[in-house]
């Protein structure tokens, strides 16, 4: 079947190509009137016309494609965010190009060389930790890069993330409103912003109710359930006394702690609170039910990709640093502390 043309999709609407064009634009169908547009839409949809994008962009120096860098595509709180992207640019005629880094700074450098080669027309990172900003800004010399979910602190680039210290600040303020005193973290990695300001808001939270943690000196290597199982594994095997309530980083790791406290005869909520972070789908599947912090993160990954068609459309627009509240979800995981023995035995 021979592929309809612009030209083709005027003379059916009555318009010059160039009216077509503009009514068919994702960006500038603003300039034709409303009548117009409608009009050019409807011979489309009778001709069964599509767009090609990729020679349109070329024409504009741009390829139409969004490099996006994730951590791993296993990792479920990735996909909302690539959700909310994908729906943005899709509206816009343009569509993701997804690279995994694995948390490996490595692999993340070579994912941005990829796409710079490519010519990609913007970059939106969500994989960055500390020590990645020459790899990042190095590639923001040719391309907009935008961050996502986690932040460089040391870096001047367009950032949307959520307010991971608020997050972490809410889950303190939730368990002591439950009357627990001994507290623990099973936190994530050091180098990863979103963990060192979940920490941070909340170590600020127990120090305004006068608290001090039980413990802090553990880190997950990844974010994972395997990773919560050991930590908390280890918090029941070393410290010196039990803590009634664990506020867990993300809810992966507040779910490989679940199993541990299980093995160890601890039963949640009844003499150990958990709090988890994302709200993942799984969290409200757990036993119990998880309470946890809920982040946007759809909204987040649609704000990203709108940031960068704005880039796109207006170079040298000032970098924004968006954050977005986090919301505070109860459920069954958490309740008021009761007296507990100081050791499992």
């Amino acid at each position: 079947m021979a592929k309809v043309t612009l030209f083709e999709v005027a003379k059916l609407a009555n318009v010059h190509p160039s009216t077509a064009s503009r009514a068919l634009s994702p960006t500038i169908s603003r300039e034709v009137s409303e009548a117009t547009r409608l009009k050019v839409l409807e011979a489309a949809t009778a001709l069964g016309y599509r767009p090609n994008v990729v020679a349109r962009g070329l024409r504009q120096g741009r390829t139409g494609t969004i490099g996006v860098v994730i951590t791993d595509f296993e990792h479920l709180y990735n996909a909302p965010v690539l959700r909310g992207v994908e729906v943005s640019l899709e509206e816009a005629g343009l569509m993701p190009l997804v690279a995994e880094t694995h948390d490996s700074s490595k692999r993340l450098e070579r994912a941005l060389d990829h796409l710079v080669g490519r010519r990609a027309d913007a970059i939106i990172v969500t994989a960055a930790r500390f020590g990645d900003e020459p790899a990042i800004t190095k590639a923001a010399q040719f391309l907009p890069v935008i961050l996502a979910v986690r932040t460089l602190p040391g870096t001047r680039l367009p950032t949307v993330a959520h307010d991971d210290f608020e997050g972490g600040l809410l889950a303190a303020r939730h368990l002591v409103s439950l009357g627990h005193r001994r507290v623990a973290e099973i936190g994530g990695a050091r180098d990863v912003s979103s963990f060192v300001q979940r920490r941070a808001g909340f170590r600020a939270g127990l120090k305004e109710a006068g608290i001090v943690e039980l413990r802090s000196e553990g880190a997950a290597r990844v974010p994972g359930i395997e990773e919560g199982y050991r930590l908390a594994c280890e918090l029941v095997e070393e410290a010196a006394e039990l803590p009634t309530a664990v506020f867990a980083h993300n809810d992966l790791l507040a779910a490989g702690a679940i199993d541990a406290f299980a093995e160890a005869g601890l039963r949640c909520p009844d003499d150990i609170s958990i709090v988890g972070y994302d709200d993942m789908v799984l969290a409200d599947h757990l036993s119990p039910p998880l309470t946890t912090i809920r982040l946007p993160s759809f909204h987040l990954g649609r704000l990203a990709a709108e940031l960068a068609l704005s880039l796109l459309d207006k170079p040298g627009t000032p970098a924004p640093r968006v954050a977005l509240p986090p919301e505070l979800v109860v459920r069954r995981s958490t309740a008021p502390v009761r007296t507990v023995e100081a050791r499992v035995g």
